[in-house]
């Protein structure tokens, strides 16, 4: 039974041997070091994306869906065509009616449309239609003037909602709300201004005006085969799923579809698209590790090559050890032990290096990854790879180092 302080004494043995030979060490455990420091600088930025993504996904809230048309797959055209398949703002209306669990709900659609204001003309400016719960649905609320009213939508009042970025590009005053704009040679009265989103879940900044009309007068805009979602608001986030499953039923009900027949729509839920985010995540991550893999597998080259070499320089010593008593299984820790120190060492400085990443990935400008840090079983998991790296590939050098015979080993030059 090896004592405690046989232990530590190979360690510092082990220290000593690294130091004696410091650019010889550093250069066996660069396989090692690089394989660490990529693997922790990946999962930090993907740490740091993971957490923002996740956080914008929270502004939205849990308890939102969306029904998007949706073709089956390997269908005909023929069979289902665009004017069978697209959604309708009947559909919409029939969600909110009937859809016990659903809060709020809204058609959205978008164009380019040419837009005069008294001292300005722009093409290409993004229109939006929609109902008055948008506001709720994307958490955007006005911040000057009046949102739409129900009596806007059913009476298709051409009246229109600009953020402050049209505000600026169209040259309208402080306080736009009176103020006309011609929108596609219709004239609209502001009644509001929308607050402006700089931050969305694709990453992308708002660059650039936005006008919401109310939904009846964007499908005036608009050719017959328009396309259009609609988002739902369920009433809270646990009634999310039976929010899908009824808007599924209604839409499959006005559609005159049957249990049996493929959709021709698709309802997603926030949580659907978490959870693809972190599938995702997680496939880089795994590749990632395959990349590493091959690090680690090069820097066990390096150990290996390294070791036999020590056991080669280090025959006399060996010899010495087993004639004044060291037993085979001692020699065997002793040189197991400075694969594993070399190796952890590695791990170490590969860590340190993947902290660094982190600490430069979070300065980057507009990078948004200011959560981009190593989590904790990261530098662990870092280290027992590192370990075992040093064990598995320690081991070989250490058996034959334990395996020399005594007096052979004497006798080596």
């Amino acid at each position: 039974m090896l004592s405690p302080l046989f232990y530590f004494e190979s360690i510092l043995l082990a220290f000593r041997q690294i130091w004696a030979n410091k650019l010889r060490s550093a250069l066996t455990a660069l396989g090692i070091i690089v394989g660490v420091a990529s693997t922790t600088g990946v999962i930090a930025a993907l740490t740091g994306l993971k957490t923002q993504v996740l956080k914008e996904f929270e502004t939205f809230g849990a308890a939102r869906l969306y029904v998007w048309p949706s073709r089956p797959a390997n269908a005909p055209r023929n069979r289902f065509p665009w004017e069978k398949v697209r959604l309708r703002a009947s559909e919409a209306k029939a969600i909110e009616e009937q859809c016990r669990s659903v809060k709020c709900v809204t058609p959205i659609s978008s164009t380019s449309l040419s837009v005069q204001s008294t001292n300005e003309t722009l093409d290409g400016v993004s229109v939006t239609g929609m109902w008055p719960a948008w506001h709720q649905t994307e958490n955007r609320q006005v911040i000057m003037g009046r949102p739409f009213s129900n009596a806007d939508i059913d009476n298709a009042r051409q009246v229109c909602l600009v953020n402050d970025l049209a505000i600026r590009d169209l040259k309208l005053k402080n306080d736009p709300v009176g103020e006309h704009l011609v929108i596609g040679g219709r004239r609209f009265l502001i009644v509001g201004v929308v607050e402006t989103i700089t931050e969305r879940m694709t990453g992308f900044n708002t660059i650039s005006a936005e006008l919401f009309i109310p939904f009846p007068l964007m499908e005036k805009f608009q050719d017959r085969d328009y396309f259009m979602q609609i988002v739902a608001m369920a009433n809270s986030p646990d009634e999310a799923e039976d929010a899908k499953v009824e808007i599924t039923r209604v839409m499959k009900k006005i559609r005159g579809l049957g249990p049996d027949d493929p959709e021709t729509f698709r309802v997603q839920a926030i949580d659907q698209f978490i959870n693809q985010f972190k599938s995702i995540a997680s496939g880089i991550t795994a590749a990632a590790a395959g990349i590493v893999a091959i690090s680690l597998l090069v820097g066990g080259i390096g150990i290996m090559n390294i070791m036999l070499v020590s056991v080669s320089e280090r025959t006399r010593e060996i010899g010495l050890r087993k004639a004044v008593g060291a037993t085979p299984a001692a020699i065997l820790l002793q040189f197991l032990l400075e694969a594993v120190t070399l190796c952890l060492v590695g791990g170490l400085v590969g860590v340190m290096f993947g902290q660094g990443f982190a600490i430069l990935v979070r300065m980057i400008p507009g990078a948004r990854l200011e959560q981009a840090t190593v989590p904790s079983w990261a530098i662990a998991l870092a280290f027992v790879f590192s370990a075992v790296v040093g064990v598995v590939f320690g081991m070989f050098p250490a058996i034959k180092a334990s395996r020399l015979d005594p007096i052979e080993a004497l006798r080596h030059d």
